[in-house]
């Protein structure tokens, strides 16, 4: 059994042949590795992929013991720091099961040189995402997870081209990019520039009835955007808005739009730990470290 672990927004997932289970980030600071066994005896687990954070400090997949600092720069920036996805990863790595780290897009990464215009593209969970996703509808997708925030992501002949950050361009429900009374509202004091990040979703910026409907619309512009570099790619969503916003967003492609629920990272997830620990070297164009 190859286990996934999503370290989402909201919540930890936890998947595996069928199987899952989340954690609330908060109860997940309470995480043991006997948890797994909600899944499968631990003595069946023959590998696992972990998601931590923004991984913006190592470009390839890596063993789990091969990672600097958790695979991070730094634990400052964009995001809520809770401590239920630290203790997870010390846990999977502390269990002497076979593990991986999977790495976020950032300027180290195999990506298009021109997506590097910003520091990071997307973190680890959003890897997943697409390799789920590419194993139904091929080599050739643009993904958009959209919840607390959205991030959008091409994959073109079975390789990652580059990303749109939750910070960059389409807000979520509750975080977006920091537009003009954002950064003077950090300028002068009045919150930190990850507190403005944290209120720059529709639920801040948008009244309620216009709410889905702009998601939809600023989701559907990144999908047009990387449509640029691959105008036949599939569409899909994923994330816990995608069924709210599917329609809208098909209609304003005009095309057909595939939705997966919240399990799909950790499921894909699961699915790079198999094929890896199987002896894949690539996946997605991104190397292995093991």
């Amino acid at each position: 059994m190859f286990i996934g672990i999503d370290h989402g927004t909201s919540a930890m997932r936890f998947a595996g042949e069928g199987r899952e289970f989340k954690l609330s980030r908060e109860a997940a600071k309470d995480f043991v590795i006997a948890d797994l066994a909600r899944i499968c005896p631990l003595d069946e687990i023959e590998g696992i992929a972990v998601c931590y954070s923004m991984g913006d400090n190592f470009s390839k997949i890596t063993r789990i013991d091969r990672v600097q600092n958790r695979g991070l720069v730094s634990r400052e920036g964009a995001g809520k720091h809770i401590g239920g996805g630290t203790r997870v990863f010390d846990e999977v790595a502390a269990s002497g099961i076979p593990a991986i780290a999977i790495p976020g897009l950032h300027r180290g990464s195999p990506t298009d040189p021109r997506f590097k215009a910003y520091s990071h593209q997307t973190s680890p969970e959003k890897i997943g995402i697409a390799y789920e996703v590419c194993h139904d509808l091929g080599g050739d997708v643009i993904v958009s997870d959209i919840s607390s925030n959205t991030v959008t992501l091409l994959v073109s002949a079975g390789k990652i081209v580059g990303a749109f950050d939750a910070c960059i361009f389409a807000p979520g429900t509750l975080h977006g990019a920091l537009d003009v009374d954002a950064i003077r509202n950090v300028d002068k004091g009045s919150c930190t520039a990850n507190e403005a990040f944290q209120h720059a979703g529709v639920h801040f910026s948008v009244p309620e009835p216009e709410r889905m409907r702009t998601v939809a619309l600023f989701a559907a512009m990144e999908c047009a955007a990387l449509r640029l570099l691959n105008p036949g790619a599939a569409i899909a969503l994923a994330g816990s808005l995608a069924p709210a916003v599917a329609q809208e967003v098909g209609t304003l492609l005009g095309s057909k739009v595939a939705v997966y629920d919240e399990w799909c990272a950790s499921r894909g997830c699961a699915r790079i730990a198999r094929d890896v620990f199987s002896g894949k070297a690539t996946i997605l164009g991104l190397d292995t470290d093991l």
